[in-house]
């Protein structure tokens, strides 16, 4: 599911939602790996404060892996994160600075 160039800046600013329905955050940049020509994560920001209170400062964004996305759309929708996030030790979700 590599998105085209265009694809790529439609990206920003989409709703990020879980396969579950759960509104995660939007999509404020695209992490790019040029070599390989892919995109490898989202930069996001507005974060459901509910999911990520424990894990991210405010004012922080997190960079989810590109793996997650099962559809982009509308909507981007990724792999159920509150299951990944209450497992001790994932460091599949990236903080960042957002």
């Amino acid at each position: 599911m590599e998105p085209t160039p265009d694809e790529i800046t439609s990206l920003v600013g989409r709703e990020v939602y879980s396969n579950n329905g759960v509104f995660v955050g939007e999509v404020e940049d695209v992490r790019l790996d040029l070599d390989a020509e892919a995109v490898t994560g989202l930069a996001l920001a507005e974060l459901n404060g509910e999911l990520f209170r424990s894990r991210v400062q405010p004012g922080q964004g997190v960079i989810v892996p590109y793996r997650w996305v099962r559809a982009v759309g509308d909507v981007i929708l990724i792999n159920d994160v509150i299951e990944r996030l209450d497992v001790e030790g994932d460091e599949d979700v990236d903080e960042a600075v957002a």
